[in-house]
């Protein structure tokens, strides 16, 4: 049985125009969401054995700000990344039994829903808002190149406006 846990990045800053959108940070409300997602990935046992991040300043924050002990790798290759090519990096570089992937839409949001066996009844599920966290279970052998479309049973989701209070 495998975890995948799909997280969009936290909020991010417009404030400077001149920044390349690959270097914008988090906002202050940003900073709060990452905050308060690692704690609710803590509290609910969903806690990675590696995380795989794009390399964009506000998945790097969103990573930072969960404040979780896995070891992290950021990559490009999740930068707007597709559903398909999530998926591809997921099969190849996946290790352990819990994976957090941080990543952008709208390639994040149809991974998601692509993903599921089921749909989930969240209001917000569709959209997929900054933050928006989906954890799935896998029922293959422990082996990440073993994870396919429509086979993701949904065990939790939840977005960030949710924890802290509105």
């Amino acid at each position: 049985m495998l975890t995948l846990i799909l997280m969009r990045h936290a909020k991010s800053s417009w404030d400077n125009a001149a920044l390349r959108d690959h270097d914008r940070p988090l906002n202050d409300r940003g900073k709060r969401s990452a905050a308060a997602l690692g704690t609710w990935l803590r509290e609910n046992g969903h806690v990675p054995d590696q995380i795989l991040s794009s390399s964009s300043a506000r998945t790097r924050e969103t990573c930072s700000g969960l404040e979780l002990a896995a070891s992290a790798t950021f990559t490009g290759n999740l930068y707007h990344a597709s559903e398909a090519g999530m998926l591809a990096l997921i099969r190849s570089e996946g290790q352990g039994k819990t994976l957090l992937v941080i990543g952008h839409n709208p390639g994040m949001a149809e991974l998601a829903h692509d993903l599921v066996k089921s749909s989930v009844d969240h209001p917000r599920f569709w959209d997929y808002p900054t933050g928006a966290t989906l954890v799935l279970r896998f029922d293959v052998d422990d082996c990440w190149a073993d994870v396919d479309w429509q086979q993701g049973v949904p065990v939790d989701f939840v977005i960030p406006r949710e924890l802290l209070g509105g």
